[in-house]
C-alpha cells in the first residue's frame, strides 16, 4: 500500500467540499427558534423569605458546618428570625437523637415555616435598632 497520489487525492476533496457547502453552509445566519420568554419570577412573600432565611441557617447549624457560627445578624437574621432559629435548632437537635439527621431537618423545615407564617415573615427589626436623630 503505498501513498495515493496527488492528482487522485485531488477529485475526492474537491467532492468533499461541494458535499459540505451543499449540506447547510449558506451565506445566511441560522434562524433562530422563536422561545416564549420566561415569565417573571414572582416576588417572595415575607413568610416566604424568613421561612427560607431560617431553615438554612437552622439545618446548618445542626449539621455543624464552617458557616453555622456566624452571629444573628451576620446570617441576616432578625431578632424574630433569630428566637425561631433557636427554638428550631433545640427541637431539630431532640429529634435527631431519636429519628436521625432527616427527621431532625424535615421537622426543621416545618417548625420554621409555621413560626414563620405565624409571624408574618418575623421582619421586626433588631431590638438595638435606633431611630435616626
Amino acid at each position: 500500500m503505498g501513498t495515493p497520489s496527488p492528482t487522485s487525492v485531488r477529485p475526492a476533496l474537491a467532492a468533499l467540499l461541494v458535499a459540505l457547502a451543499l449540506s447547510g453552509c449558506s451565506a445566511s445566519a441560522p434562524s433562530t427558534p422563536h422561545r416564549t420568554p420566561a415569565p417573571a419570577p414572582s416576588p417572595s412573600s415575607p413568610a416566604q423569605v424568613c421561612t427560607s432565611l431560617v431553615s438554612y441557617w437552622a439545618k446548618e447549624t445542626l449539621k455543624g458546618t464552617y458557616w453555622s457560627g456566624l452571629d444573628w445578624e451576620q446570617k441576616g437574621l432578625s431578632n424574630q428570625q433569630y428566637e425561631i432559629h433557636e427554638e428550631a435548632v433545640a427541637a431539630g437537635r431532640a429529634e435527631e437523637r431519636t429519628a436521625g439527621r432527616d427527621g431532625a431537618l424535615e421537622l426543621i423545615d416545618q417548625l420554621v415555616a409555621r413560626r414563620c407564617a405565624a409571624a408574618d415573615g418575623a421582619t421586626w427589626s433588631s431590638e438595638n435598632w435606633r431611630p435616626p436623630t
